[in-house]
């Protein structure tokens, strides 16, 4: 049994932090294996030919209408790399379905992104070769181009004929400017559509604005629900084929010629791709939504979700997720938690990084923030560590390098973990400018679902106050909400926390040759 697997037994048997014994968690409703994805098949089949809301989509073109004598109509997969419960393909295919010409998918793979590691890159990789081979299924072409889009995109298309590009939505940085770069390049006479595929209301829909926090853009979102929160039509065999076939991908070559740091290794508790993201979907359902409510906020339990690195690699549609967890009628209060972390709070987060383009910087703070901060960043620290201490768990505070050790073991963190982690990286570093850069470097570097708005959110939050308020002054932080270790102690059983991952000095040594 490896480290990872010895370390996920203990923490399903740990006892919580009352002294007792978790819950012992069963099937829901007696339902066999596999129940979901039957049944969301049965609600996608009975979705079949409803409209397409248009205002998931706006042209990022002059051109609205299809060029004639094209030979096909392409979808450019980016942000959402899945076939099923995907409005960009949804639509795409509607539109190669009138005009009767062929649909094509393609994803351009940057050698490198940001400090995303290997992790990241063979999550990633996995979930393409399942779309690949779903596509093939459907008589659908699947195309991985390797490059920058903006070098890549527009030569393919025009070698290929296109006669419109649909592309999926992503507020982030380096995307928008991989859309701008291949807008520059594209005939004029090409339609090229952009759909929000990725959140539930569309982010331009949500709101035309910055909003300062959940409070100001929960009714909004909440108002919009009925009309976007639709059942999703299947993406069906297509049947105009194409008279050129895509390049075969050899998946192992991929693999190999990554350009990214091998030594962040895979983790084996996520199976990557929509068939790994619909069971834990399932397994959530089942055993661990109906702790969601009560016991989220604590570590020692297992009651969140675990579906942040689907969602986030878009192998996942939190439209479907929230749908399916909206059908359980006997777990309300958890459904209506949950619903606000995947609603709510994850779209909040698209808005801040679309309408701020500093959403990773300290000049996008609040002018609140930035002032108290200011004030306080001469204040002497007790501790001060360097990037490679925190990144090894070398500090004096035991939570914070199980924490820590968390992160690098499994790829992912604790929720109420990541808020005291964050916070203590401002504590323990010489200015509110280096925390903030290190807890991004951190997270995005070992974590699954880093290189995200959420994170880029969690981490401003925790060091910039973003859509917090002022609270009592104090040295180092200002006016910045404040953690401690004593305060973690009054919510759960520290102790008990920091045992499970004490003896975990290192990530496992992965085989970085292992297939995909």
């Amino acid at each position: 049994m490896s480290a990872n697997k010895r370390n996920l037994k203990r923490q399903k048997e740990s006892p919580d932090s009352a002294g007792g014994k978790q819950p012992k968690l069963t099937g829901g409703k007696g339902r066999e294996s596999g129940w979901l994805l039957k049944e969301v098949t049965e609600l996608r089949k009975a979705a079949q030919g409803c409209e397409f809301n248009k205002k998931r989509l706006r042209y990022l073109s002059d051109t609205q209408k299809i060029k004639q004598g094209s030979d096909g109509v392409l979808y450019w997969m980016s942000r959402d790399q899945r076939v099923q419960d995907n409005w960009a393909l949804i639509y795409a295919q509607q539109l190669a379905l009138t005009e009767k010409l062929p649909l094509h998918i393609c994803f351009c793979l940057v050698p490198r992104y940001l400090d995303a590691a290997y992790r990241q890159y063979t999550f990633m990789l996995k979930g393409l070769r399942e779309v690949a081979k779903e596509c093939k299924s459907l008589d659908i072409q699947f195309h991985l181009l390797s490059g920058e889009p903006g070098q890549k995109l527009p030569s393919f298309v025009k070698d290929w004929k296109f006669g419109a590009v649909v592309t999926d939505f992503n507020p982030l940085r380096v995307p928008l400017q991989w859309i701008e770069a291949v807008k520059k390049h594209f005939p004029s006479d090409i339609p090229f559509i952009q759909v929000d595929a990725h959140n539930v209301v569309p982010c331009w829909e949500a709101s035309e604005k910055l909003e300062y926090g959940a409070r100001t853009i929960r009714g909004k979102i909440t108002k919009l629900l009925p009309e976007f929160l639709t059942e999703i039509p299947l993406v069906d065999t297509h049947p105009h084929a194409a008279s050129r076939t895509a390049k075969p991908v050899d998946w192992e070559e991929v693999l190999s010629s990554l350009e990214v740091d091998r030594s962040v290794g895979e983790v084996d508790w996520a199976q990557p791709g929509s068939s790994g993201g619909m069971a834990m979907l399932e397994s959530f359902i089942d055993q661990r939504l109906r702790l969601f409510a009560t016991h989220r906020n604590n570590p020692n339990y297992d009651a969140l979700s675990h579906l942040s690195p689907w969602i986030h690699a878009g192998q996942l549609s939190a439209q479907r997720v929230v749908k399916q967890v909206k059908r359980e009628k006997n777990s309300s209060e958890s459904v209506l938690s949950f619903t606000e972390e995947l609603v709510v709070r994850r779209e909040l987060a698209d808005n801040f990084c679309f309408y701020n383009q500093n959403y990773d910087s300290i000049s996008g703070a609040y002018d609140w923030a930035k002032k108290t901060l200011q004030d306080h960043a001469k204040d002497s620290r007790q501790y001060l560590y360097t990037k490679e201490q925190l990144e090894n768990g070398k500090t004096h505070d035991q939570l914070w390098n199980a924490a820590q050790r968390q992160l690098v073991l499994e790829g992912k963190m604790h929720g109420f973990l990541r808020m005291y982690w964050a916070k203590k990286i401002l504590e323990w570093t010489a200015s509110p400018e280096e925390a903030l850069s290190i807890s991004i470097y951190l997270n995005d570097r070992l974590s699954l679902d880093g290189c995200d708005p959420n994170g880029y959110v969690g981490c401003m939050w925790s060091v910039c106050g973003i859509h917090d308020q002022g609270w009592a002054e104090r040295p180092i932080f200002g006016k910045i909400r404040y953690m401690n270790y004593a305060g973690c102690k009054r919510k759960f059983d520290v102790a008990q926390f920091e045992r499970k991952y004490a003896a975990i000095k290192e990530t496992p040594k992965k085989d970085t040759k292992k297939s995909v």
